[in-house]
């Protein structure tokens, strides 16, 4: 096999790669009603099973991307695909609610080792015009996967058992590594023997955990008083302070934010490594870029978590439709694929990342009118479909945006520190917008409640109301049995829920248009002309080959 041709190929396993771990952040989501069923979950243990996973995953982006680049970036994709495949059976076998997020959080660390880590090898691997092309195909390969894994997963559940969502991870897991030892030559960065900065790697998951855990836990726990009706016990000990954990979580993501940059500082201009190369912040394509791919990742995934649960709960549809109607949004993104392959050499790759944006917001706010109790998939899917092709046009070309100017000797970091500020976003969108959902739904329903049965108790209310919330909805079919007004008070009110979290969507991806336009925007032939620039860069010193 010829050096391109298995670079080529060897890009076929790494996005393979990347589909594994995005596949998988999605192919929970249509499986959540019958895990619901299943093991019995609450509201809460549904977004952390969604959340654990990501958490995880954005909180170790930074340490991995650095040590991909010191101890080899195609080692740590292995090591990595092989923890998310043993984390996989471990999650398919889960027993309880607490064993699956507890694998969830294993699979994050696996997930977390791969996705910079694939990152770097195409920074590293390809050059000049092909990097560009590696980096579009790596994105579309995330806007599709987006999609694909509820189809997959709804397939897997109605035929087989949720179970099968993680089990099929398996097969793919040992596709990659014989691959990856086949296909893609090894590379680091074996000059850069300094300390890995661990310090402030706990800054970094201390920062974003407790955000993450004050944003999903504020309104069962309380946003600022104890909720008396759930008090917060942390193993064997109770919190009894009148003061909730909340304020306390947001105070500590607060410093150790602080300590992180601060930290983070000092050493640099020690001249020690640190986990984020600061000074890649200086390059204004690498800052704004971040920001903007941040914001817009918090709108896109957010909303994801959402609909599967409104269409099956709801709409009544099973989990392989509820696959079909977001298979509209993974043909959007498959026709982006087009669309950015067509008009890349004519337009700027900003100029396509804004028109993605849009049209996700577009799509985005269409569905936010749409839905409703007594709504249809002929009302959902076109604006799903233009939905994908907002989010391909947008995924595939921001990378390379974020990324276009950064040294090939910190593309471990750049990516990493890249992927990071997707992951947090991702992360927020499902606390945000999940507690939107919820907090939603029940205001909703209690008010529908005493309008449509105004004799009924507030003890039965609020009993009624719990179990729908709790359950993530999951308790409206058998309301619609035993009391049709009650059971199309509660329809309404999940939509309702659902309606506000996509206004919520469409408002993140409006801040994130706005974060576009800090964004460099020059003419196509400027592009062309840095592009052929980067091509007479000297080629990387050889790395090791497989």
């Amino acid at each position: 096999m010829t050096s391109a041709r298995r670079r080529w190929a060897g890009l076929v396993f790494i996005s393979i790669a990347v589909a594994l771990i995005i596949v998988d952040s999605t192919i929970v989501n249509v499986a959540i009603p019958s895990i619901v069923d299943d093991l019995g979950i609450t509201s809460t243990q549904v977004q952390w099973v969604q959340e654990s996973y990501t958490l995880v995953f954005a909180a170790l982006l930074l340490v991995f991307g650095t040590l991909a680049d010191r101890y080899g970036r195609r080692r740590l994709l292995i090591t990595g695909v092989t923890i998310f495949a043993v984390s996989s059976v471990l999650a398919a076998l889960s027993p309880s609610g607490d064993l699956l997020i507890a694998s969830r959080v294993l699979q994050g660390v696996g997930g977390a080792m791969v996705l910079p880590t694939t990152l770097s090898l195409i920074n590293a691997t390809f050059r000049g015009k092909e990097r560009g092309i590696a980096f579009a195909i790596w994105g579309s390969t995330i806007g599709g996967m987006v999609a694909v894994g509820p189809l997959l997963g709804g397939w897997l559940t109605t035929y087989f058992s949720w179970r099968w969502a993680f089990g099929i991870n398996v097969p793919l897991a040992v596709i990659i590594i014989i691959g990856a030892l086949i296909c893609v030559a090894e590379s680091k960065d074996a000059a850069d023997a300094r300390r890995i900065d661990y310090f402030g790697a706990v800054l970094s998951v201390l920062t974003s955990a407790s955000l993450v855990f004050g944003l999903i836990e504020g309104r069962s726990y309380g946003w600022w008083l104890t909720d008396t009706a759930h008090i917060p016990t942390f193993g064997d000990w109770t919190w009894t302070f009148p003061l909730s954990p909340i304020p306390f979580a947001f105070a500590l993501t607060l410093l150790s934010g602080f300590g992180f940059v601060w930290w983070g500082i000092r050493r640099q201009r020690e001249g020690k490594t640190t986990l984020l190369a600061f000074s890649l912040f200086r390059i204004a394509s690498f800052r704004n870029g971040n920001i903007a791919a941040m914001i817009v990742s918090l709108g896109e995934f957010g909303i994801i978590l959402s609909l599967p649960l409104w269409l099956q709960n709801v709409i009544g549809y099973d989990a392989l439709q509820t696959g079909f109607v977001l298979l509209a949004l993974a043909l959007g993104s498959f026709v982006a694929s087009g669309i950015s392959g067509a008009f890349g050499q004519k337009v700027t790759p900003v100029t396509i990342v804004r028109a993605g944006i849009l049209a996700e917001i577009i799509g985005v706010t269409g569905l936010g009118f749409m839905i409703s109790a007594d709504a249809s998939w002929l009302s959902i899917v076109p604006f799903l479909f233009v939905y994908g092709i907002g989010v391909g046009l947008a995924t595939a070309q921001l990378t390379g945006v974020v990324l276009k100017d950064v040294p090939l000797d910190k593309s471990g970091q750049g990516s990493g520190t890249a992927s990071t500020a997707r992951q947090i976003g991702s992360a927020l969108g499902i606390a945000i917008l999940g507690t939107i959902l919820f907090t939603s739904v029940g205001s909703s329903l209690n008010a529908k409640l005493m309008d449509a049965a105004p004799m009924l108790p507030q003890t039965a209310r609020s009993q009624i109301v719990d179990a729908v919330v709790v359950s993530a909805g999951g308790a409206i079919p058998g309301l619609e049995k035993k009391d049709k007004q009650i059971g199309a008070a509660a329809a309404e009110a999940f939509s309702e829920g659902t309606r506000y979290s996509a206004f919520a969507a469409a408002g993140f991806l409006v801040l994130g248009f706005l974060a576009t336009l800090r964004l460099s925007g020059g003419t196509a032939e400027a592009e062309t002309e840095q592009a052929a620039n980067r091509e007479r860069e000297p080629e990387p010193e050889p790395s090791e080959t497989a």
